[in-house]
């Protein structure tokens, strides 16, 4: 079920960021992991959040901003049942996401993102943040 997140679930927020970034990211370093966990709680004021509950238990989110998705993650124990295809589509249905950054290096998100119909139409050497991951810029469909 597609809910709308409220502040007091940031805790659990953090808790499936964390369990999904271990299990994707594996080519971040563990200081640029924490890096990245001291600036994800700034990023959750600053785009509409919605999650999939399966048995009333938070198990994934969506960040969107605009037509952006912002941040896509699944707890790592329900990743390949069809969660982020399910917020991904709520996404571009319901709030007209058409583009998406995603990390080269993240083969998975990759592919998910070609798979939903997304296109690379750019790329860059290194993220929003100067560091050595280069982003895939994609976006829905041929333009």
């Amino acid at each position: 079920m597609i809910i709308q997140i409220k502040d007091a679930e940031y805790p659990r927020l953090m808790e499936i960021w964390e369990a999904s970034v271990r299990a994707t990211h594996t080519f971040l370093s563990e200081i640029d992991f924490q890096y990245y966990k001291t600036l994800i709680p700034t990023y959750f004021k600053q785009v509409l959040l919605i999650g999939y509950e399966k048995d009333n238990s938070l198990i994934g989110f969506a960040g969107i901003a605009m037509h952006n998705l912002e941040m896509l993650f699944i707890d790592a124990n329900f990743r390949g049942i069809g969660v982020g295809k399910i917020l991904l589509t709520y996404g571009v249905e319901n709030f007209g996401v058409t583009n998406v950054d995603v990390n080269e290096q993240n083969v998975q998100a990759v592919e998910f993102y070609k798979h939903m119909g997304f296109e690379t139409y750019m790329r860059t050497d290194v993220d929003d943040h100067g560091k050595n991951y280069p982003i895939l810029k994609m976006r829905l469909g041929t333009y």
